[in-house]
């Protein structure tokens, strides 16, 4: 994966910290796996939950601390001396962190422990445009103390390493867009196959034209209008059929969506389709005709990048990272945050024209296979790490045997 590295005979011991079990799970693990090739010695670090003793049993290494998830004091100082004590303890090289309010704690932590590196990846910072502006200032002046304990800062997408810089979090010599990928292998269509076996098993007609999403049941994910706009287009296009995919984690704060399921539900019948969360994704891709994630805000999602590597045409929002991944007119469409109307139109355009929704499908998988091969991704994030363990002062710095 990243056999350009070149650390020699360095052997780092290092901490990837995040919030929670899934994200360790379905984000982290062939970042992991390409340190290890590497040779390097990693153990990861998120609450305890239930995918843990199965990362466990596979040779993963993992220490379990109760992670805060918003930032009362109380609980989040609690999180710190947790992780102070384990860093203490285990005398790492470098501290890789995700998700904001680990990665805030984690790393004032990793700063008081003598941790030499500390390492803060943004899979999408949580303030946003569309945000009051007080609120969007404090997440920004809590990313400015953050940025005070970080020496490496990775983005997934160009624009939130431009808002890094720009809002004083990092100074622009500190902040490198890594970009985001995917199993090239996995998400294969000439793997995976049409789909018909998916929809048969989901009870699908053959000949529907599916409109899917995959993403947490909350109410930022666009659900919400994603379920309106589905209630308006099905009525006209009798063909039209709905797939959801995915649930609403325990650990979840943000406001869920039952009431507009319910809503949709009785309005669509069998024509909604909810799998709750599955682990098939390249197959259900496969089973769709056209990929939505109609986001309120997104670091770089990972679902857009699955879909066009199963060649689906993709219907997103206009936001960062979604907008830097769909070429509009190219590759999918864009439409305005929380429209239903402006979602319900653009997926009649597909509907109305198969064959375009197939060649703008067939275009992103092009783009998707340049520019989003996992591996790439993680070569490139092993080559940062290592130029910057050899930026750290040597009187400061000595790899753990």
């Amino acid at each position: 994966m990243a056999s350009g590295v070149g650390l020699g005979h360095q052997s780092l011991k290092v901490c990837q910290l995040c919030a929670v079990d899934f994200t360790l799970k379905h984000f982290l693990l062939p970042l992991i796996d390409g340190m290890r090739a590497q040779g390097w010695q990693v153990t990861a670090v998120c609450s305890d939950g239930p995918l843990v003793p199965g990362m466990r049993a596979a040779g993963y290494a993992i220490e379990t601390v109760a992670i805060a998830r918003s930032m009362n004091p109380l609980f989040a100082l609690r999180s710190m001396f947790a992780l102070l004590r384990l860093f203490r303890r285990e005398r790492f090289d470098v501290l890789h962190a995700h998700t904001p309010v680990a990665a805030l704690i984690g790393r004032v932590a990793a700063r008081a422990a003598g941790i030499p590196l500390v390492v803060y990846t943004v899979h999408g910072f949580y303030f946003h445009h569309e945000m009051p502006r007080r609120r969007r200032s404090l997440f920004v002046a809590l990313e400015r103390f953050g940025g005070r304990f970080t020496d490496l800062l990775l983005t997934q997408s160009t624009e939130d390493a431009e808002d890094a810089v720009n809002e004083g979090i990092a100074p622009r010599d500190r902040v490198l867009a890594i970009g985001n990928g995917v199993d090239v292998a996995r998400f294969d269509p000439a793997r995976v196959g049409a789909g018909d076996t998916a929809r048969a098993a989901l009870g699908i007609p053959r000949d529907a034209f599916v409109i899917g999403m995959i993403g947490r049941q909350v109410r930022e994910k666009g659900i919400a209008e994603f379920l309106v706009a589905a209630m308006a287009v099905a009525p006209r296009h009798p063909r039209a059929w709905f797939l959801l995919v995915g649930e609403r984690l325990a650990s979840d704060h943000a406001a869920g969506i039952d009431a507009e399921f319910a809503a949709a539900r009785a309005a669509l019948g069998e024509r909604l389709v909810a799998s709750g969360h599955r682990s098939d994704v390249a197959e259900l891709l496969a089973a769709m005709d056209l990929f939505c994630l109609p986001s309120w805000r997104e670091g770089m999602p990972r679902t857009i990048i699955e879909a066009m590597m199963m060649a689906r045409p993709v219907l997103a929002t206009d936001i960062r990272g979604s907008r830097e991944e769909v070429m509009a007119g190219q590759t999918g469409l864009l439409v305005p945050t929380r429209s239903p109307q402006a979602l319900a139109a653009a997926m009649e355009r597909f509907l109305a024209n198969p064959e375009w929704a197939r060649e703008l499908g067939r275009a992103g998988r092009e783009r998707a296979l340049l520019l989003y091969d996992e591996r790439k991704v993680v070569a490139r994030q092993l080559e940062r790490i290592a130029l910057a363990v050899r930026g750290v002062d040597p009187l400061s710095w000595t790899p753990q045997p």
